[in-house]
């Protein structure tokens, strides 16, 4: 079984330090920061060919579609966007879009497809007007089959919409929202460049629920520019008033030397390391005594969400979009930098517009780069996401699924592993590795010891901290 965290474990600030290191956030193993160039638009095209051909092909799809435009930088993002105020820029991207899913249609089959999961991100998909997201829309259904009761989700920038714009994404059949809060305190706001009341996001989620749209998601980030612990306290007390079904609580990433946006931020006017540790486990704490569950790594969600039901059964899974209650399916990534994952092949397209518009005038799929895995990657990507979505892994499926003895197979890994069982972190039994309450905080520790690749270099600074 799942552990349980209905109550805050004692949080352990020594391990809090211990474990304030970069890690991937392991939506996908490998990560996306071992795809190759070596990877083509042909080797997608026959991962694609061998899906339509019956590899897989009967399990139902999952489409993430990127809209990168943005009307307003926020300094804090690492995204990939385009900052502009020129909305006649959509159309030529709406073109794009629908000639990359002509092209991965030619291969899959049209209409052959049942779409368990749809999902636009950004940037600011609301960017698009009405009738720009009423041709998106229409032009995924007329190539792509989306199956009764799929998640349909979209990315909401709370500046950019009103009651009208929330009604019309209700009547294209988006069932669920997800808000960028990030922070509510208006010194923080104006730090990052992102001004938005509490009354605001309040009004807005009080019309989503009126037009029934069935899951509401709140994104926060701690560690920005003037945060403090009891600032930061006041937003989780905020947040929880307004009861979103779900809550992404995520850690800031100050890497200024990767994202030109974030060089507008004096470090200076960053919070310390420990009041940083200070906001992540009073947050922890604070959702949890509001009634929230803790479903792992930064995401909490109220007790009768679909979210949490699936981590009590043992159901959650994980991809690009983080977790999920969908089967562990194909994704099609649609858009500027989106990425794919088909059978045993992740392909990343193009970063730039005009690489992403080159490739489509000549009729072949933007795809930058890759990987095909390899068995140890499968391998290890099971344990992995069986460690990020359930928290246990039992030796026997593994074993079964891949011919493997997992003792012999992961000798040294399991032989790291008895520190963190000393710590509390795992239960290392005969024949599974339980992840406890306290480990479900720093699992993706638990998870960077099955990662071959960082074990073999140890560079890390390419991702976030875990903390």
């Amino acid at each position: 079984m799942v552990p349980q965290t209905d109550h805050t474990p004692a949080i352990n600030e020594d391990l809090l330090r211990r474990f304030d290191v970069p890690g991937p956030r392991y939506t996908s193993y490998p990560t996306a920061d071992r795809f190759v160039e070596a990877f083509s638009a042909e080797h997608f095209r026959q991962a694609l060919a061998q899906r339509a051909e019956g590899v897989g092909g009967a399990s139902p799809l999952s489409i993430y579609v990127h809209v990168p435009f943005c009307e307003s930088l926020c300094y804090y993002c690492a995204c990939n966007k385009v900052i502009t105020k020129h909305h006649e820029k959509a159309a030529e991207y709406l073109d794009a879009l629908e000639c990359e899913m002509d092209l991965v249609q030619e291969r899959l089959g049209r209409g052959a497809n049942s779409v368990s999961q749809l999902h636009f991100g950004g940037g600011s998909p609301t960017f698009l007007s009405d009738v720009e997201l009423t041709r998106l829309m229409q032009s995924l259904r007329q190539r792509f089959r989306l199956a009764p009761g799929a998640e349909v989700s979209v990315e909401v920038d709370p500046r950019t919409v009103t009651e009208a714009r929330l009604s019309h994404l209700r009547s294209l059949g988006f069932n669920r929202l997800s808000f960028g809060v990030q922070d509510f305190n208006p010194e923080v706001q104006k730090a990052v460049h992102r001004m938005q009341s509490f009354e605001s996001v309040q009004q807005l989620m009080q019309q989503a629920r009126q037009l029934g749209f069935e899951s509401t998601n709140v994104d926060l980030i701690y560690g920005l520019p003037k945060q403090s612990p009891e600032s930061f306290a006041n937003t989780v007390n905020q947040v929880a008033s307004l009861r979103p079904d779900r809550i992404a609580l995520y850690g800031y990433a100050h890497l200024p030397q990767r994202f030109k946006s974030q060089r507008r931020i004096a470090d200076h006017a960053l919070p310390t390391g420990a009041d940083k540790l200070s906001m992540l486990s009073g947050a922890i704490g604070g959702f949890l005594g509001h009634g929230y569950c803790y479903i792992g790594m930064d995401h909490f969600a109220l007790p009768e969400d679909s979210l949490a039901v699936a981590k009590r059964q043992g159901r959650l899974h994980r991809n690009f979009q983080g977790y999920s209650t969908q089967p562990d399916c194909d994704l099609i990534g649609l858009g500027v930098s989106s990425i794919s994952r088909v059978g045993a092949h992740y392909a990343q397209n193009a970063k730039t517009l005009d690489e992403y518009y080159d490739a489509l005038r000549q009729r072949q799929l933007p795809i930058q780069r890759g990987l095909a895995l390899s068995r140890d990657d499968l391998v290890r990507r099971a344990v992995i996401m069986a460690l990020m979505c359930q928290g246990r892994v039992e030796f026997e499926s593994i074993e079964l699924a891949h011919l493997i003895t997992m003792r012999d197979y992961f000798r040294a890994e399991l032989a790291q592993l008895a520190q963190y069982e000393q710590d509390g972190l795992v239960q290392l039994e005969p024949q599974a590795i339980q992840v406890t309450a306290m480990g479900w905080f720093f699992v993706r520790a638990v998870a960077m010891v099955f990662d071959r690749y960082l074990q073999a270099d140890r560079t890390r600074e390419r991702f976030s901290r875990i903390i």
